[in-house]
């Protein structure tokens, strides 16, 4: 399965500085666990800001001097980095940014959102061209969590979506 996983503020945003909007542990927890395993699919800027990198990872660059942690592998397009993740016969996850995002969904069976329902300070958006709106809602679970930054309460909404027609990759049967 190739998928897509992320967080979405109410106002759209997903990264500050290379990172989250928002400290909320759980969220991040469900980001790991819902990965775990899996053949990640990462943008440079999404990749620069990670600690810990798992192998069989593929950055999506047009750096050739782009410094690699052990078991990654950096390529030019979406398209590779989706057929050589999806060779590890592990599920493939696009994990970010918004550039990555918008150039693997029409390739994602599912989207997995988690939607932040709080307007935050961002400067990387969640791109407003993936259509969502068309691709059917699997499951939609409601938490609330405490929001570390503002020590405010947020309702965090843990959605599955799965598109209808995912295009297929050469050799891949989605």
């Amino acid at each position: 399965m190739i998928a897509a996983i992320g967080a979405v503020s109410e106002n759209g945003m997903i990264g500050l500085d290379g990172w989250l909007p928002w400290d909320i542990p759980e969220e991040l927890a469900y980001f790991e666990a819902t990965v775990a395993g899996a053949a990640l699919v990462i943008g440079r800027l999404t990749y620069e800001s990670m600690v810990f990198v798992p192998p069989e990872s593929v950055i999506v660059t047009s750096r050739t001097d782009l410094f690699l942690k052990p078991g990654c592998l950096a390529v030019d397009s979406v398209k590779k980095a989706l057929l050589i993740a999806s060779a590890t016969g592990k599920d493939v996850f696009v994990i970010g940014g918004a550039t990555l995002y918008a150039a693997a969904w029409p390739y994602c069976q599912r989207f997995y959102l988690t939607r932040i329902e709080r307007s935050f300070h961002g400067d990387s958006r969640f791109p407003d061209d993936i259509p969502l709106a068309q691709w059917a809602i699997i499951s939609d679970e409601k938490k609330t969590y405490l929001e570390r930054k503002t020590g405010q309460s947020v309702v965090c909404r843990f959605m599955q979506y799965q598109q209808p027609r995912p295009r297929a990759l050469p050799g891949i049967d989605c």
